[in-house]
C-alpha cells in the first residue's frame, strides 16, 4: 500500500514521529495495517550499529531486506531510522517502485545543536543515546532530503523543536492524507509508483521454467547426436524428437560444439524475451517444440 521513509539527524524525534503517524493512520476509517521497521525491532544497539562502516552497512542491509519482505499492497511500512544517505533512500524508493505502491519521505528537521542537547539529556536519563564521537560523525555525514529528487518526493517536513510532534502536526496530517487518499483517473496529487521491466521480478523466468528449458533442450540435442551417429555422418531427414513434436531435418552433419552453441543462444534468447513479452515455457513439451523450430530455422540458414 505504501512505504514511508522517516529521516533526520540523530535524536531529532524520528521515533516519536513514527509512533504519531502510526496512531493517526489507525484512527482513520479504513484503519490500514501499519508496521514500523527500526533498529530496536532487531535488538540492535545504535552505538554498535554505527561504530564503523561495515557495521553500518550491515544495519542498512538488515533493514532493507526486512522492508523488501514486508512491502505489499495491503499495509503501510514505516522505516524509522536515520536514512541519512541519499543513495540508501534511493534503494528504498526502488523497492517501493518494484512493489507498485505509494512512497513518501517524512523529514524531522532539527538543528544539530538541539539534537546534541537531546542526546545528552537521554544519556543523563539512562535512555538509549549515541556516544559523542558517533553522534558527531553521523551529523557530519547527514544528507538532507531534496524534494527535487524523485526518491525524496513527496517530502513532508516536520519541525519538532519549533512545533513539537503530535498526531495533529501538519506534516503528520498531510502524510496521512497522502497515504490513504483514494486514487482514480482524475487524481493528480497522489502518485502510485509503477514497476518497470527491471523491477518486475515476477516476470523473470522461474526456477521451474529454467529447469524445464534446460532439460528439454538437452534431450533434443541428445536425440540429434544419437540419430547422426547411427547415420554415420550422412544427411538426416525426419529426426523424431517425440510424439506430437515437429521433426528435425538436417542436410549436413552438425557437430556437438555447434549444437551446444545453438542451445546456449536459444536459452539466452528465451530469457531475454520473457522480460518484455510472454513468459518462457514452463513445460518440457513446449520447450522442445520451441527449440526444434529454432534449430530448423538456424540450420536451414547456417
Amino acid at each position: 500500500m505504501a512505504l514511508v521513509v522517516i529521516c533526520g539527524q540523530p535524536c531529532s524525534g524520528k521515533s516519536k514521529a513514527a509512533l504519531c503517524l502510526t496512531e493517526a493512520l489507525k484512527e482513520i476509517e479504513s484503519n490500514p495495517t501499519v508496521r514500523i521497521i527500526d533498529e530496536t525491532s532487531f535488538h540492535l544497539d545504535r552505538n554498535q550499529s554505527y561504530a564503523d562502516m561495515p557495521s553500518e552497512k550491515n544495519l542498512r542491509g538488515v533493514l532493507r531486506s526486512e522492508v523488501d519482505r514486508s512491502l505489499s499492497r495491503d499495509n503501510i511500512i514505516i522505516v524509522d531510522s536515520l536514512n541519512s544517505i541519499k543513495g540508501y533512500r534511493y534503494e528504498l524508493w526502488c523497492l517501493a517502485r518494484a512493489a507498485g505502491i505509494r512512497y513518501c519521505v517524512l523529514h524531522c528537521d532539527v538543528d544539530d545543536t538541539h539534537c546534541r542537547k537531546w542526546n545528552e539529556e537521554r544519556r543523563e536519563r539512562g535512555e538509549a543515546s549515541y556516544n559523542d564521537k558517533i553522534f558527531e560523525d553521523l551529523v557530519r555525514r547527514f544528507e538532507r532530503p531534496d524534494r527535487r529528487n524523485r526518491w525524496d518526493s513527496p517530502l513532508f517536513e516536520l519541525w519538532p523543536f519549533k512545533d513539537g510532534i503530535e498526531k495533529s502536526s501538519p506534516a503528520i496530517l498531510d502524510s496521512v492524507l497522502y497515504l490513504t487518499k483514494t486514487v482514480d483517473s482524475k487524481t493528480r496529487d497522489v502518485k502510485v509508483l509503477q514497476p518497470t521491466i527491471a523491477t518486475q521480478t515476477n516476470r523473470v523466468p522461474e526456477a521451474n521454467s529454467l529447469y524445464e528449458i534446460d532439460r528439454a533442450t538437452q534431450e533434443v540435442m541428445n536425440a540429434i547426436v544419437e540419430a547422426q551417429s547411427q547415420a554415420i555422418g550422412g544427411p538426416m531427414n525426419g529426426i523424431t524428437i517425440g510424439h506430437g513434436l515437429p521433426t528435425v531435418n538436417i542436410s549436413r552433419a552438425v557437430g556437438l560444439p555447434e549444437l551446444r552453441r545453438l542451445r546456449r543462444t536459444f536459452i539466452k534468447l528465451t530469457g531475454q524475451s520473457s522480460l518484455s513479452g510472454r513468459p518462457p515455457p514452463s513445460d518440457a513439451e513446449s520447450a522442445k517444440r520451441m527449440f526444434v523450430d529454432y534449430l530448423c530455422r538456424e540450420l536451414e540458414t547456417g
